[in-house]
């Protein structure tokens, strides 16, 4: 009779267990010395303060990032840069495996853009100097190794050879001569970058001004001293990163409700919240413009429901003061935001 009890007692009291356990939610982001994950876990320190757990995954990148979002468990947000975004769009037409990694995929945010960093030997001039070297792509899976092939094919350099290896190898590698050039793409500044035994003598940021390349990416540029090695500003281009999430369906099953409030809460607290990631968080939050939407993309119903005005975030504890006096201020966005999704 008492293990009767006993038993009894385990059961009524486990619903309360079961349902206080925070359901399970993951953001896919880069490397550890990239962007990404700095962004990723200023978002992470904002759920916190909510009392609510994002988990930030270290990952090869934005060609990663965007299958984990489509197919990984418990995984409703990814950072994938937007020439990704453009590359599956130019080729789902014809492909129906395209169509189908990209079914259900949505935008998120807009977020930043993205610096082409070439750090090359200094005899290597323009990009037209890197025919019959060895430059560093990135590992596979990544954004950058995307973005470069396809910078090397617009530019026609067919005769380069690539070497696919993760950028803190490759800067090793170059450091040590057996490469001579790496390509890496991240938000200005990178922390992979302000190494100070990067010999300013040896290596410079390789300008990009070809045309070609002008009209297909987005100009910027890395004003001097932004890394230690570096003394001159240099003209680049850009590919803007992106916040992906999924297109959850709330009366499909419980795990895509849950999935879809994990998308909404993150939504209302970035949107009533970005004045203080702008102040406190990664330097790229400066840059952030949540109306720049890649065209022939769809925002998530998910993202939409917490933009909405009576959007109820349910935190398990207060907000703090300074989250509730700052949320007054992103009016602009929310307004750029809608006049967008009305388009």
């Amino acid at each position: 009779m008492r293990r009767l009890t006993l038993l009894l007692a385990i059961f009524l009291l486990f619903p309360a267990f079961a349902s206080a356990q925070e359901f399970e939610k993951n953001i896919m982001t880069g490397g550890p010395s990239g962007t990404y994950i700095q962004i990723g876990r200023d978002l992470a320190n904002l759920e916190s303060e909510c009392g609510l757990t994002l988990n930030v995954l270290e990952t090869g990148g934005s060609l990663e990032n965007f299958v984990g979002v489509r197919k990984r468990a418990h995984t409703q947000f990814g950072i994938v840069q937007s020439d990704v975004l453009d590359y599956f769009k130019t080729f789902q037409a014809n492909d129906p495996e395209v169509q189908r990694a990209i079914s259900g995929v949505r935008i998120m945010f807009p977020l930043y853009n993205e610096e082409v960093h070439i750090l090359a030997k200094r005899e290597i001039t323009s990009l037209a100097d890197l025919s019959g070297r060895k430059v560093a792509v990135g590992n596979k899976g990544s954004g950058t190794y995307l973005t470069s092939s396809l910078i090397l094919d617009i530019m026609q350099l067919r005769n380069v050879e690539r070497i696919a290896t993760p950028a803190k190898d490759a800067l090793a590698r170059l450091k040590n001569g057996e490469i001579d050039a790496m390509i890496y793409i991240a938000g200005v500044p990178t922390k992979l970058f302000a190494d100070t035994s990067i010999d300013g003598a040896r290596f410079h940021l390789l300008p990009i001004n070809e045309p070609l390349l002008q009209a297909s990416y987005v100009s910027a540029n890395i004003k001097a001293g932004t890394y230690p090695f570096q003394t001159e500003e240099v003209n680049v281009i850009a590919v803007k990163a992106v916040m992906m999430t999924y297109e959850y369906r709330i009366q499909k099953n419980r795990y895509q409700k849950e999935s879809c409030k994990a998308v909404s809460d993150l939504s209302n607290l970035m949107l009533t919240n970005l004045t203080r990631l702008k102040a406190e968080g990664h330097p790229k939050w400066k840059n952030v413009d949540l109306a720049a939407i890649p065209p022939g993309w769809q925002v998530g119903n998910c993202v939409k429901t917490g933009m909405a005005a009576n959007y109820k975030l349910q935190c398990s504890k207060p907000l703090t003061r300074t989250v509730r006096q700052q949320s007054a201020g992103n009016d602009e966005y929310l307004k750029l935001l809608k006049a967008q999704l009305k388009k």
